[in-house]
């Protein structure tokens, strides 16, 4: 595996780093697993995009001002796909499904037979969460959506649907529609149930892998694609927190438990930025965006909290947990 140049961080204009690095993530996460236990690949992965988040932590945290501004986003790209496609059309968002996941996407819907037209990483909103997706798409929130109740200015035309239920389950609520938005809660169910178990990264890897090769997601996928252009994405990645390394200054991590708790994201008020405004590199970016004033953990860090800190998150500023895949495909 090819080590990220690093050094072109520093050398890119502004505007064109954010592009960057989500074109550095996604060669790194797109490669189909070859050899090697799926959970040892994943690992290795992580591990290699953590020498990218290092930097934004240590050394160029400042770029993340400019992220909601010059990030690929992912609700922009939906609206413009919405708009820009004649005739049928659908969008598939899997909540919380991260970049890890993409070889699988794109390596069975090959095998099966469908046109892949764009694969590509996008960017979340921040925080990195399920309601400022929402927000971003002009519903209220992803419950909006059931029963064909949301509707946004920014998809004319569109039914929506919301649904927990299993994939071949899920065929029977796909109406013969030409404009589809489906929003499915996996696999953002399963992470926040494993989240508390220290094997949890390898279970939801096992998981994943069985759905996304399974032949009752594919079929859902293939109802969804009839007569319609498909992009399957998700609102935000997720942390293998696991892997990261403890705060161990004992101020530092009072004043995250403080704010924080066991999360990675707080609304911003003067008094968390004076909490956390002691360290250099620092701890968090306060960051105003078009969802608020937000807190944000920075990089990749964990603490000691009461009842654990959670193995598998999301919310905070790395690069897995911002970064989501865009694949749009169609049958031939």
């Amino acid at each position: 595996m090819e080590t990220i140049p690093h050094a072109d961080l520093f050398t890119l204009p502004v505007d064109q780093v954010w592009p960057w690095l989500f074109d550095q993530v996604w060669s790194v996460c797109a490669e189909p697993f070859g050899t090697g236990t799926v959970a040892s690949v994943l690992g290795e992965r992580d591990r290699q995009i953590a020498a990218l988040d290092h930097l934004l932590a240590g050394s160029a945290w400042e770029l993340w001002d400019g992220f909601e501004a010059q990030a690929p986003r992912t609700s922009q790209a939906l609206a413009e796909f919405w708009i820009g496609t004649a005739g049928g059309k659908a969008i598939l968002i899997l909540d919380a499904l991260s970049l890890r996941e993409v070889p699988w996407l794109l390596e069975q819907a090959q095998a099966r037979g469908f046109q892949i037209h764009a694969a590509r990483a996008t960017a979340s909103e921040l925080p990195a969460d399920t309601t400022p997706f929402a927000k971003a798409n002009g519903f209220a929130q992803r419950s909006a959506l059931a029963d064909h109740g949301g509707k946004s200015a920014l998809f004319p035309g569109a039914l929506t649907e919301t649904s927990g239920l299993p994939f071949a389950d899920c065929k029977a609520l796909v109406p013969p529609h030409p404009g589809l938005i489906f929003w499915h809660h996996w696999p953002d169910d399963r992470i926040h149930t494993l989240a508390g178990d220290s094997g949890g990264f390898r279970a939801l890897a096992k998981e994943v892998e069985q759905h996304l090769s399974a032949d009752d997601f594919w079929a859902f996928v293939a109802v969804l694609a009839t007569g319609r252009r498909l992009v399957i994405t998700a609102d935000h990645g997720y942390a293998n927190v696991g892997l990261f390394p403890d705060v161990i200054d004992a101020d530092q991590t009072q004043a995250l438990k403080e704010v924080f708790k066991s999360g990675r994201s707080a609304p911003a008020d003067d008094l968390t930025a004076a909490a956390l405004a002691h360290w250099v590199p620092p701890l968090t970016c306060r960051l105003t965006t078009q969802h608020g004033d937000w807190q944000l953990v920075l990089g990749r860090k964990k603490w000691k909290s009461q009842g654990g800190y959670p193995t598998l998150a999301h919310g905070g500023l790395s690069l897995l947990e911002v970064a989501v895949p865009w694949v749009e495909i169609s049958q031939p």
